[in-house]
Formats: structure tokens, C-alpha cells, sequence
């Protein structure tokens, strides 16, 4: 699907956009797990979470940027130490910048701080579990490529990949490293995610912590529920 931006109104929406494409996972919180990645990923992770009856979990991950240029991911940074740099002929001297000016081990600790914080599961629980990797849009594919690599780590029965937008570019490389990949919208150029969205808000610590708070409420009192009405998303 491709079309003009906004498609959704906020990553709650979207979320239950991508909650119909993953309508086979109803239901399936004996087995399936669904991981965002925090922040931008908890809001479209809880809606899915809520209209599937998944369990919801976060896996933080951290890009590495140049103070400079903020924005450009030259690489990122996973749990159990994994690290990946940007393709080409400047990798290696990215990564002995990155290293050498302490951009990779600030990010490391801010790794650290959101793990704790928002209660990443520890590996050995995703054990053979089936795992849904969830953001709200994939430009570069920095961020989302560790989160995967990382996962892999843990030996789960499977690994997917659920995003509403994603640059074309990117999806073949991304492919190989999952099971199941599934964008509502394939586009050209992804200069910015947030362009796709009506309202794109830059979350807090604090928002997301509700989130998460609000879905754990909600499935110890709701049981799943037993079908999506497609109308309804």
C-alpha cells in the first residue's frame, strides 16, 4: 500500500491498522510476545497489543548519532552488546569516531537507563516464544536492524516485524533477518516518519510508562477478545 502522507492520525491508530494484518495472532498470548520498540513504537505495540489480546513488552534500543546531526543515524546499539554501523566504506571509521568521542558509550548507558525503566523482559523469558518487533516507521534501518540481530540472540520460535510505514530501500536487507514482515505502506525516499501521521508527538518517559501500566491493567481484568471486527480499524 502506498499512498500521499497522512495515512493515519496518530500511532494508536495505525496500531490497529496493523492489528488487522496480524489478525492470526488472536488470542495467541500463550506463545506470542509483542515487542516495541520505545518510544515512538510502544503507542502502535499497545493498540495491537489491546485488539489481539497479546501480552506487550518493550526492547529498548539506542541509535548512535553524531551530536552535529542528531537526526542521522550512523549507527546503533542492542542488547547483549550488539552493535551495528551504517553500510559502506565509512563503517569502521564511524564506528572508531563513534568510540573515540564517547557518542557510543552515551548510548550505552541511555541502552542501560531504558531497559531498567521500562522493564525489558530478559532474554531467556523470549526464549522460544513467537516475537513480534513492532515501530512506528523504519527510515534508515539502523535502530530496528540491532533490535532484530539482538532478538536472534535469545532463540525465539520466530521473529517478526510489524511497522506502518517503511522506506522501500531497506526492506530486503530487513527482510533476511525475520520471518514475517509486514508495512501497511511501502514508500520512496522515507525522509521522515512522522510525516505520515497527523499527530506525531515526541513521547516522554512518562507517556510511555503509562502506556505500558494502562495495557498490563487492562489484560488482568479483560480477557481477549474473541475476533477483530475489521469495520471497526
Amino acid at each position: 500500500m502506498v499512498d500521499r502522507p497522512p495515512l493515519w492520525s496518530d500511532r494508536h491508530q495505525a496500531g490497529l491498522a496493523l492489528a488487522e494484518a496480524f489478525a492470526d495472532c488472536l488470542g495467541l498470548a500463550d506463545t506470542t510476545t509483542l515487542l516495541a520498540l520505545p518510544r515512538g513504537g510502544v503507542p502502535v505495540a499497545a493498540a495491537m497489543a489491546s485488539r489481539l489480546g497479546l501480552p506487550l513488552a518493550t526492547w529498548s534500543v539506542r541509535k548512535v548519532a553524531d551530536p552535529a546531526w542528531p537526526e542521522l543515524a550512523i549507527g546503533a546499539v542492542a542488547a547483549g552488546g550488539v552493535v551495528v554501523w551504517r553500510d559502506g566504506e565509512g563503517a569502521i571509521r564511524r564506528a572508531t569516531t563513534a568510540a573515540a568521542h564517547g557518542w557510543l558509550r552515551a548510548q550505552e548507558q541511555e541502552l542501560r537507563r531504558r531497559q531498567l525503566l521500562f522493564g525489558d523482559p530478559p532474554g531467556e523469558q523470549l526464549l522460544g516464544r513467537h516475537l513480534i518487533v513492532v515501530d512506528d516507521g523504519i527510515a534508515t534501518g539502523m535502530t530496528v536492524k540491532a533490535a532484530l540481530l539482538s532478538l536472534r540472540k535469545f532463540h525465539p520460535a520466530s521473529l517478526a516485524l510489524g511497522v506502518p510505514v517503511v522506506d522501500r530501500d531497506i526492506i530486503a536487507e530487513l527482510s533476511l533477518l525475520v520471518d514475517r514482515f509486514v508495512a501497511l505502506a511501502e514508500v520512496d525516499d522515507l525522509q521522515a516518519v512522522g510525516l505520515w501521521y497527523e499527530h506525531f508527538e515526541q513521547l516522554r518517559d512518562e507517556q510511555v510508562l503509562a502506556l505500558l501500566r494502562a495495557h498490563s491493567a487492562v489484560r488482568e481484568q479483560v480477557p481477549p477478545p474473541a475476533s477483530i471486527n475489521t469495520q471497526e480499524l
